[in-house]
């Protein structure tokens, strides 16, 4: 019986477990891991072997991660029949011409003035596409745009959506948050941005006097002062709580007693918490552009615009049309969130594989 093809997954992002990229290749390996992966051998590259062993045991072979592979003197030699570039900023490339598979996350930060990266990044992207063998995107919006303002060779080209992480809602009924407030809330998430748009939140809660606002995520950036500033001047500090970085368990317990999900980011690759938020039942208001209505399809609520007191108006109208029928749409919310799943992606992602192998 002749040697099983090998595929080799550029996987050392998965080092970084709390930042998207980070997830991501946990996700789809952790679901890689328990999928009949039908005649081929996946070898993954990371940095701590023996810990990603004890995670992953012998369904993968591993390549040790060293940074001095990004530079190309040192850039990595072997033979393999697919290499997939599971994340689309990283710098380490094979030094040979290999079938090449390229999954594209996002290319907003062509459109973030304040975090614009150096041209090499723009640079360094297009000859990702321009060698690759097929590509994937984690979205109709991640393709329309990456087809917008790069060329994009004729190769095969798949949209495989990324999982929903939270399978299980269940909390622990003593367990509260620190910062939990006392009075209904709503909730958001992310990294604290200009992208994401969390100025409008504060905005929009002048004009909702009846409830609280979660903001959590990463708050020790140049956007999060701003808003701190913003919720002072608008003396809201009574009302806004931003805890920064909080744990899985406080994330469940936010989206599970929230009133609602607010969402009103800018541009979105995928749009994760929008489906996360789902998963619990709770009525979803997003923007309406870039890939949020295509992940919330017709189950979410959305904001055409940022005008404060139509933003407030959106939310009160969709909590209210939300409850008219909630049992119908609360188990709506629910399936659409059930169908991402890492296992289905991982299926895809296998086919994507035979298919370019041609076995």
């Amino acid at each position: 019986m002749g040697k099983k093809p090998t595929v080799f997954l550029e996987s050392h992002n998965i080092k970084n477990q709390f930042f998207g990229f980070g997830q991501f290749n946990y996700h789809l390996l952790k679901a890689l891991s328990k999928t009949n992966l039908k005649g081929i051998e996946i070898e993954i590259h990371v940095r701590a072997i023996d810990k990603w062993k004890q995670v992953f045991g012998d369904i993968f072979s591993y390549k040790k991660y060293h940074a001095f592979r990004r530079y190309k003197t040192f850039s990595i030699r072997k033979k393999y029949d697919l290499w997939h570039c599971l994340n689309q900023n990283v710098k380490i490339e094979p030094r040979l011409d290999l079938p090449y598979l390229l999954t594209v996350h996002n290319i907003t930060y062509i459109e973030d003035k304040e975090n614009y990266m150096q041209e090499d990044v723009h640079i360094r992207f297009q000859q990702k596409l321009s060698r690759s063998t097929a590509i994937v995107y984690i979205s109709e919006y991640a393709k329309a745009s990456t087809h917008q303002f790069f060329s994009v060779p004729d190769v095969p080209e798949y949209v495989i959506y990324n999982g929903n992480p939270i399978t299980e809602v269940q909390i622990p009924k003593e367990h509260t948050p620190s910062f939990a407030p006392t009075n209904k809330f709503l909730f958001s998430i992310g990294e604290f941005t200009a992208r994401k748009n969390f100025k409008s939140l504060i905005s929009m809660l002048e004009f909702l006097p009846d409830y609280d606002l979660i903001i959590a995520g990463k708050n020790s950036t140049k956007e999060a002062e701003n808003i701190k500033e913003l919720v002072a001047q608008k003396r809201l500090s009574n009302r806004v709580v931003l805890p920064g970085k909080i744990s899985e368990l406080d994330k469940l317990w936010c989206y599970s007693n929230c009133e609602a999900f607010v969402f009103p980011s800018l541009r979105e690759g995928f749009g994760l918490p929008i489906i996360e938020a789902m998963r619990f039942g709770k009525p979803v208001i997003a923007s309406n552009n870039t890939s949020l209505p295509e992940i919330g399809s017709d189950i979410a609520y959305y904001w055409n615009h940022y005008d404060p007191a139509y933003m407030a108006k959106t939310v009160t109208d969709g909590i209210q049309d939300f409850s008219k029928k909630e049992t119908q749409n609360v188990q709506r919310s629910i399936s659409r969130a059930q169908s991402f799943t890492w296992e289905n992606a991982a299926k895809q992602y296998v086919e994507v594989y035979k298919n370019i192998l041609k076995i």
